[in-house]
């Protein structure tokens, strides 16, 4: 029997370099992987699916099962992408928000409600802090570009308050202007530079707060997820398992290769010392797939999802990934 002719979308992590170089492989397979950034795969994802395998945003993933919006694709439980968002809320300065609950009752811009990175970042703000979503009201559009819409055409009801800013007017813009409270978004708005009087980080430690947030709830936020080409998996049941198994292994090199501290693998002087201070507070396993070693930041992604307003219903986890790879 033939190899299967694969081609894989992901943006060019160092986790996924080893399968991008061929060094590995997916059994039973070619594998074509195409790096591109992960706006464009996901806008090319959702559009025409022309990807066999690709990255797609895991809040879109949630909200697409939950809403029975068609999708190409099933996913499997390897997370590519992933970060703390401490870092992700920018504040005016004149407007007394000295604490985040301070944001309760303010306008905040962010590119679409939906983004995973917004997702975590009301997340904890409600658990941690008390601030839920529907206690601010939101302003969508684009962040240094205008025109920017919510993808699937989402609409909200009652429970929380979303809307557009105009189309040709941009979220850093009004900010900078003092049109906007807050932004949440996961690039740095075009009116921030650091010691700016204007506009300044919720948390200007954020690693401090970050480091704090996983030592208390152990969650390390879950921002991307792999999807599978829904019909390629109903063809060829052992695909998912697969493809977990070689991107795992590819994961596993990567780590390798940065515990190799006399030749570093990333332009960081420090890595070592950093890679060391990661292992400390999160443990040598830092970066799992896998559902199980998952559960609770999947869990907590299901439960905002509801909460927010973006899922109708509160999902089940053996409903978001293919089947043979929720062990």
């Amino acid at each position: 029997m033939s190899d299967l002719d694969l081609t894989i979308a992901c943006q060019a992590y160092d986790r996924v370099q080893a399968l991008q170089s061929g060094e590995v492989t997916v059994e039973g397979c070619r594998a074509r992987v195409l790096t591109l950034r992960a706006e464009e795969i996901f806008a090319r994802a959702y559009a025409d699916a022309p990807f066999d395998v690709t990255e797609l945003s895991m809040s879109s993933h949630l909200l697409m099962v939950a809403r029975g919006i068609a999708s190409a694709y099933v996913a499997i439980p390897v997370f590519p992408s992933r970060m703390f968002r401490h870092s992700a809320i920018y504040i005016r300065t004149d407007r007394g928000i000295e604490r985040p609950d301070d944001l309760i009752g303010r306008t905040v811009g962010v590119p679409e409600y939906q983004m995973t990175a917004a997702l975590w970042a009301r997340g904890m703000l409600s658990d941690e802090y008390g601030v839920a979503a529907a206690s601010i009201r939101w302003r969508t559009g684009g962040l240094d570009e205008s025109g920017r819409q919510e993808k699937f055409g989402l609409t909200f009801g009652d429970t929380v308050e979303v809307a557009p800013i105009a189309a040709d007017q941009t979220l850093s813009a009004m900010l900078a202007a003092g049109e906007l409270d807050a932004l949440v978004t996961a690039r740095a708005p075009s009116c921030y530079r650091p010691g700016s009087s204007a506009v300044a980080r919720l948390f200007e430690d954020y690693r401090a707060a970050e480091e704090a947030y996983f030592r208390r709830t152990r969650l390390f936020p879950i921002m991307h997820v792999i999807g599978v080409r829904r019909m390629l998996v109903d063809r060829h049941p052992w695909l998912p398992a697969a493809l977990v198994k070689a991107f795992d292994e590819a994961k596993r090199r990567c780590l390798q290769a940065m515990h190799d501290v006399g030749a570093v693998s990333a332009m960081l002087p420090w890595l070592g010392d950093d890679l060391a201070r990661t292992v400390a507070v999160m443990g040598k396993d830092y970066w799992p797939y896998g559902v199980p070693a998952n559960r609770e930041a999947l869990e907590a992604m299901v439960r905002y999802s509801h909460e927010q307003g973006l899922s109708p219903r509160r999902l089940a986890l053996e409903e978001l990934f293919a089947p043979g790879t929720l062990g």
